[in-house]
């Protein structure tokens, strides 16, 4: 799988998949803790808000994937 990836692509999509995972933990954290319902738009638009934040605190290689850039995301 790794190698599907281009190389100057790799630290990015790295960071993407640590990030997806967290936002799935909190949000499940959310629905077991806090009762919140399971809400796909509503990760979806969490995890675009936090990507945005870690692009300015400067993970490594996440902005270069230009996420902010797709349509419909967030």
């Amino acid at each position: 799988m790794r190698r599907r990836v281009k190389k100057e692509d790799r630290k990015g999509v790295n960071s993407l998949i640590i990030l997806g995972a967290w936002m799935l933990w909190k949000h499940r954290n959310a629905c077991v803790f806090g009762g919140a319902s399971p809400n796909l738009q509503e990760l979806i638009r969490l995890a675009m808000g936090e990507y945005r934040m870690w692009c300015i605190a400067g993970a490594r290689g996440l902005s270069a994937l230009g996420l902010d850039r797709v349509d419909g995301l967030g």
